[in-house]
């Protein structure tokens, strides 16, 4: 089991290649790995809204840059259209995704009828902490590809931009999404084990700030599953979209993570009948997703002693369904791995023997279905 998002192994001189080729060939000698290299890599990275883009739970307006030229092109054209959200791949709790205006407010009538220019000023705000920043489209497009320089201005922000940096291998990619105005009245965090939803988490902004990143001071109010609020986008995800995401992802052959969830940001106009409501995923997270209500048994500098008894008592019935539905899940899992490995085995073993038996048995596919018929029975 993994708990280590992308760029914290980098960030503590280790090598993240590295270390993704050894899970990887831990799952290739047949041991499971949740999340795996691969679906860390596909469904935690920021273009997997573009994948899921044409799906009911994706903005079809949602693109993914990976070169200096066609971020530059590309943002232009979007951000002269209409208020967006750009995304860096690498980051974690919204540091290096910013919402941006125009400051003249000028956006053209229709999209690619006319392209910002290098001095337009933006407005900008930061996901990870609220804090605004103004730039000049220039400036922004200097610091996303190249840093800090005399070309990016002086910038407040903790990050340090290079959002490019090693190009689409080392997960250099920029998405740029449509803004979504209701985004002030919060997102549904959708907690998942597997196939299965166990909660949602509603968390709305402080006043006046955009983002609901933790720490913030932003609100978070819990539901159960079955909380009839969202009731209709629950039935549309889980029964409809859910089944759809790991293929749509190139991950078909991959279970669903153990422990992962998705954000959603209400992208229907104000006034939409609750039915009608259209819900888009602004995030899908599956590296080191946090369990709210064990976070009091989380050890940092100022608790280093911290323990599964430091969690409320009225919490723990819930830690310990949460805890025993993993382990289900996953044993269901394993077990279904086991049985595979078991059929393959077995056939193999057939096949082995009807050779040695000489080439009328070896190539009688009627007879080894037959022997496996009576095998299974």
């Amino acid at each position: 089991i993994v708990r280590c998002n992308p760029g914290q192994i980098k960030a503590d001189g280790g090598d993240q290649g590295k270390f993704d080729d050894s899970m990887r060939a831990i799952r290739k000698a047949g041991i499971q790995v949740w999340p795996s290299a691969d679906v860390m890599e596909f469904m935690g990275a920021k273009d997997a809204l573009c994948k899921i883009a044409s799906m009911s739970i994706g903005l079809e307006d949602t693109f993914a840059y990976y070169t200096e030229a066609a971020w530059v092109e590309g943002f232009k054209k979007t951000m002269k259209f209409q208020p967006r959200v750009i995304k860096q791949n690498r980051g974690s709790s919204g540091e290096g995704i910013w919402i941006i205006k125009l400051k003249s407010g000028d956006y053209c009538k229709e999209y690619g009828e006319a392209s910002c220019n290098d001095d337009d000023v933006l407005d900008m705000v930061e996901a990870n902490d609220n804090h605004s920043e103004e730039h000049t489209v220039a400036e922004f497009v200097e610091f996303c590809v190249h840093g800090r320089s005399d070309k990016s201005g002086e910038w407040t922000s903790q990050g340090v931009g290079k959002y490019l940096e090693g190009g689409k291998t080392a997960g250099g990619q920029l998405v740029d999404q449509r803004f979504c105005p209701r985004i002030v009245e919060g997102e549904l965090r959708y907690n998942c084990v597997v196939d299965s939803l166990v909660g949602i988490i509603h968390k709305k902004p402080k006043e006046g700030g955009i983002s609901a990143v933790g720490g913030t001071g932003s609100i978070y109010t819990y539901f159960g599953p079955s909380e009839q609020k969202f009731a209709s986008l629950t039935k549309s995800f889980v029964t409809t979209d859910l089944p759809k995401v790991m293929p749509a992802l190139g991950l078909g052959e991959e279970p669903i993570p153990l422990w992962w969830t998705s954000d959603f940001i209400n992208s229907s106009p104000p006034g939409t009948a609750a039915k009608d409501e259209k819900w888009i995923v602004g995030e899908f997270n599956c590296s080191c997703v946090g369990i709210s209500k064990c976070l009091p048994a989380y050890c940092k500098d100022d608790k280093p002693n911290a323990c599964y008894n430091d969690i409320p008592k009225k919490d723990l019935i819930e830690v310990k369904n949460m805890g025993g539905l993993v382990g289900k899940k996953g044993l269901a899992i394993l077990a279904q791995g086991a049985a595979a490995a078991r059929q393959c085995a077995a056939e193999d073993g057939l096949k082995a023997m009807l050779k040695s038996m000489g080439p009328k048995c070896a190539d009688d596919e009627a007879l080894f279905k037959k022997l496996m018929a009576w095998k299974r029975s």
